[in-house]
């Protein structure tokens, strides 16, 4: 299997399944000397974990990494980081009655007929249980770009109909932890959460967005014309589970504008230049301008759902599909950290890359 590889020179290679012994990676390209800051990341491994609160999948597990290279005494060492996560909570026996059936939306058919054969137990690669390898390399990652004073922060801004009418700079972002949902508007996750548990009750299930701000990054991350920043980014979205949409900027709303409206005006403040509006979200060109750079990811509604459903076995009987186990109603608020993880590792990457941009830079 092909497709396990993401980065250039910061370089993350996950493995492992959803029900198998473990699940873990190796990063490769942070610099030696780096001091690391394990409280950080179990932070942000706990925001992904399952069994936080009443609103997500019952499956407990306390994910905790275990570094088995590249780190030693707190330190990166500047070799490959490889690291575990152990899975203890699985319960294989869940699976057994779908063995040889395709759920609706799953990978199930698609991983099949590619490869002759799949791991129905948990679903295997194609769970989102492989994505908390991402959120340790992520986490690795922010450290490392605090030395650039460059921060990511990630919020709920929709689940279902229920949406923030602010924009993010109208948002107090230090409370986003207070919010079961990581929504940082009371009145707004209030109403999320109570969508939630009401799907929750029907056997349903809701999808969502997240909107991603980089602050602080440099001018001229991004290399034209084919690793441009705003499609590194959104390539690393995109593999994201459950992700279906990606907006970058002012995204599909650009297309209803008039350049005047949409074009970014130029400033110099302070003997800095900037721009009046940010529609650009940051990136002109492929490269990023200096200014906050934002996109929002859509997720898809979680495809198992308590309620019948019809499908197709292995041999292509109809069939009745009765749902059982341990899922989320709503992954958003769980996928949080794998934005900024997917960011950062994005982000980190292109500030090595543009050390080789001038001779400057030697």
């Amino acid at each position: 299997m092909a497709g396990n590889i993401i980065g250039k020179i910061i370089r993350l290679t996950t493995f492992g399944e959803s029900h198998g012994i473990a699940i873990g990676g190796v990063l490769e390209g942070l610099p030696s000397g780096l001091r690391i800051d394990m409280d950080f990341v179990q932070e942000q491994l706990n925001k992904r974990r399952p069994g936080q609160s009443t609103i997500v999948t019952s499956r407990d597990e306390l994910d905790k990494v275990e570094f088995l290279s590249g780190i030693k005494d707190g330190i990166t060492l500047g070799s490959p980081i490889g690291y575990i996560i152990r899975n203890k909570d699985v319960r294989s026996k869940d699976y057994n009655d779908i063995s040889n059936v395709f759920r609706p939306s799953h990978a199930d058919y698609t991983y099949a007929s590619k490869y002759g054969l799949r791991e129905e137990a948990g679903g295997g690669r194609s769970s989102a249980r492989e994505t908390v390898s991402r959120v340790v390399a992520g986490a690795l990652t922010q450290i490392f770009l605090t030395h650039f004073n460059i921060t990511i922060k990630a919020y709920v801004s929709r689940v279902g109909e229920v949406v923030i009418r602010k924009g993010y700079k109208e948002l107090d972002l230090s409370i986003i932890e207070e919010s079961m949902v990581r929504c940082p508007d009371q009145l707004t996750s209030d109403a999320m959460i109570d969508l939630i548990t009401k799907t929750k009750e029907e056997g349903d299930s809701l999808g969502g967005e997240i909107c991603c701000i980089i602050s602080n990054p440099p001018v001229g991350l991004g290399e034209p014309v084919f690793n441009k920043l705003n499609a590194d980014l959104g390539h690393a979205i995109l593999g994201i589970n459950a992700v279906k949409g990606f907006e970058f900027g002012s995204g599909f709303q650009s297309a209803h504008m008039k350049g005047s409206e949409h074009n970014d005006l130029f400033k110099v403040e302070d003997k800095k230049v900037g721009t009046i509006t940010n529609n650009s979200g940051g990136i002109q060109g492929g490269l990023s301008n200096g200014e906050d750079i934002y996109f929002k990811a859509a997720f898809k509604p979680v495809s198992t759902i308590m309620q019948d459903q019809e499908t197709i076995d292995l041999d292509g009987n109809q069939i009745t599909l009765k749902s059982k186990g341990r899922h989320d109603v709503c992954v958003v608020p769980r996928a949080v950290p794998i934005i900024e993880s997917m960011a950062a590792l994005v982000v980190a990457d292109h500030i090595l890359q543009n050390r080789t941009a001038s001779m400057s830079d030697f």
